[in-house]
């Protein structure tokens, strides 16, 4: 396969380019934040240098310090007990696996301490009260990390196992065991290995008396648990995350409401957020302050904090686009009436208009009105964008979610045709100029999209889409593999099923101008998947063009390397749907 890419139109951007011009809309902005146990100051990561690093700054001043930790893109950073390290979780080459480093808040003592060699760290957590990190390497193996004594501890091993918490007489262990969509929690004995069941969900403490807190998704909508009692429900939203003070004298609730609108509350006091999504909830190790961050369509992640004494304060904030267009949410049947949705993002002149079908990640994600620099930078220029929640998205109760397992992965590809459908009869999309578009499993579902219904789009583009469950199955980090069965099926034992609804199938249905992106060291869904699809619409002819990112792995970390994906995926559309390039004027972007 390698030795006929020098017949396919590719674009290999070369490692660690800059970008010429400036792009204010690709700047991701900053999350993950992280407080000092005073709850003075904030350590986050922000891409402001162009990568994501890690930066500290006072709470309530503009004054930032960056803290070396080397040359590698950061996933998020964590504050330890007592306030002596912050554990940064690095992923080297962009690609999948990651890291732990510990590094002092002003930037010395850096030191690697979990994800060695080909181990990939993850669920990273400083345990309130005490200098404990804990980590899972590979789903398989549980870690507590002493900060202070700079130990490793194993805690237990396993398959598909992830360490939330441990006691502390580090009796028992807080675990989550079970592949994708079959999560549950469970306290073990460490003394005697039995587990108790608690809950099925994915997110789980202890409090300091020993009793449990989680987020319980065993009905159909998550609800807030501590011990047996549900605290925090609704019936028509979602308790997506919690955040529980060390002395667990207050919990933070974050809300999924509204298609995947946020709403953060502690206790009976609501708080009045900055922007339309909000995540990661964290408390200062006395309870004074919690950070959060906040976005919005044309509002890049921002970080804040709130407190009962000084109310909302903004940490680090980028500068907001004022004229973003707002999308409006639309519900409506599918092909089997099953209520899907989606967030619709329309230009202000009259339609039918040439649209964009997107679809997201997963599958058990949801498209919310969060920032969306390629979705702006369409509907300036005339396009409409649909960003669609079909069957198998998050945000819409635990049956919907698990609607698309197995072989009803026919009927998730079918509502992106009944997408499409409404979107024309309800007089938004031109039905001869309607492109689909998607990344990761969404970069799967455009593919299945494009071979299902080969005459009903006029443009595609496939971002690190899988295109051969056989050689995703393969090739892909075998945690990774593992978890995936129980949404996908089993590489053996369904294997016939999973060949049929593999687009590489049917590739000799894909008559639609494609464009497939790929990061080179994705080790999540390998690059061979790209590659298969380049090859295969080579041998027949179809127009297609191949872009590919070294030094990237299954997301686009580099502002730079967005910038280009998202100049060149103007170019493509605009080419197809308007009829020319639309990357003439960048000072949009």
């Amino acid at each position: 396969m390698t030795g006929q890419l020098n017949r396919v139109d590719v674009t290999v951007l070369p490692a660690g380019w800059l970008t010429k011009g400036s792009y204010p809309s690709e700047v991701s902005g900053s999350w993950s934040p992280a407080l000092s146990p005073d709850g003075r100051h904030a350590a986050y990561v922000s891409d402001r240098s162009g990568m994501p690093k890690v930066w500290v700054q006072p709470v309530g001043s503009d004054l930032t310090f960056l803290v070396d930790t080397g040359d590698e893109p950061v996933v998020s950073v964590h504050w330890s007990y007592g306030g002596g390290w912050l554990a940064c979780v690095l992923a080297p080459g962009g690609a999948p696996r990651t890291e732990v480093w510990l590094v002092r808040p002003d930037g010395s003592a850096l030191h690697q301490v979990a994800g060695f060699g080909a181990d990939s760290a993850e669920n990273v957590r400083c345990l309130p009260g005490r200098p404990l990190l804990a980590v899972t390497e590979n789903m398989t193996t549980t870690l507590l990390i002493d900060a202070a004594e700079g130990t490793r501890t194993q805690v237990c091993t396993g398959e598909l196992v992830s360490l939330f918490d441990v006691s502390r007489d580090r009796s028992r262990a807080l675990l989550r065991l079970g592949p994708r969509g079959s999560r549950y929690v469970v306290v073990r004995d460490l003394h005697t290995g039995v587990d108790e069941y608690v809950t099925s969900g994915e997110q789980a403490c202890f409090a300091p008396d020993g009793s449990i807190w989680a987020r319980s998704d065993t009905g159909d909508r998550p609800v807030l648990l501590h011990g047996t009692e549900i605290v925090a429900s609704a019936a028509q939203a979602e308790v997506e995350a919690f955040a529980l003070t060390a002395d667990a004298s207050e919990v933070a609730v974050l809300w999924n409401v509204d298609g995947g609108r946020s709403e953060l509350t502690v206790g009976t006091t609501a708080i009045d957020l900055p922007g339309w999504v909000a995540a990661n909830p964290v408390w200062s190790a006395d309870g004074s302050t919690l950070a959060f961050t906040a976005e919005g369509p044309g509002q890049p992640h921002g970080v804040w904090t709130w407190s009962a004494e000084g109310g909302l304060a903004a940490v680090s904030v980028d500068e907001v686009t004022t004229d973003a267009v707002l999308p409006t949410l639309r519900r409506f049947p599918s092909h089997d009436g099953l209520e899907i949705s989606g967030w619709l993002f329309e230009p202000a002149t009259p339609g039918p208009h040439p649209t964009v079908l997107w679809l997201h990640g997963g599958p058990e994600a949801q498209e919310r009105p969060g920032h969306g620099p390629l979705f702006q930078s369409l509907v300036a220029r005339g396009i409409a964008v649909f960003a669609a929640n079909v069957r198998g998205s998050s945000g819409f109760g635990r049956t919907f979610v698990n609607a698309d397992n197995g072989a009803l992965r026919y009927a998730a590809i079918a509502d992106v045709a009944a997408c499409v459908d409404h979107l024309v009869a309800s007089g938004v999309a031109d039905a001869a100029r309607v492109g689909c578009m998607g990344r990761s499993y969404g970069g799967y579902l455009t593919l299945a999209a494009l071979v299902t219904y080969p005459s009903m789009f006029a443009v595609g583009i496939d971002v690190c889409g899988m295109s051969n469950f056989a050689t995703f199955y393969e090739h892909t980090e075998p945690w990774i593999a593992a978890a995936a069965v129980s949404k996908y099926g089993d590489p053996v034992r369904d294997a016939e099923l999973l060949r049929d609804l593999s687009p590489i199938t049917r590739i000799d249905n894909l008559r639609t101008p494609l464009m497939v992106v790929h990061g080179a060291n994705d080790s999540n869904v390998p690059v061979i998947e790209a590659e298969q699809v380049v090859e295969a619409l080579t041998d027949r002819g179809v127009e297609h063009r191949y872009l590919l990112f070294p030094g990237e792995g299954h997301e686009l970390l580099h502002r730079s390397s967005r910038a280009e994906y998202l100049r060149e995926t103007l170019d493509w559309l605009g080419g197809h749907l308007l009829g020319g390039s639309m990357t003439g004027n960048t000072s949009l972007l």
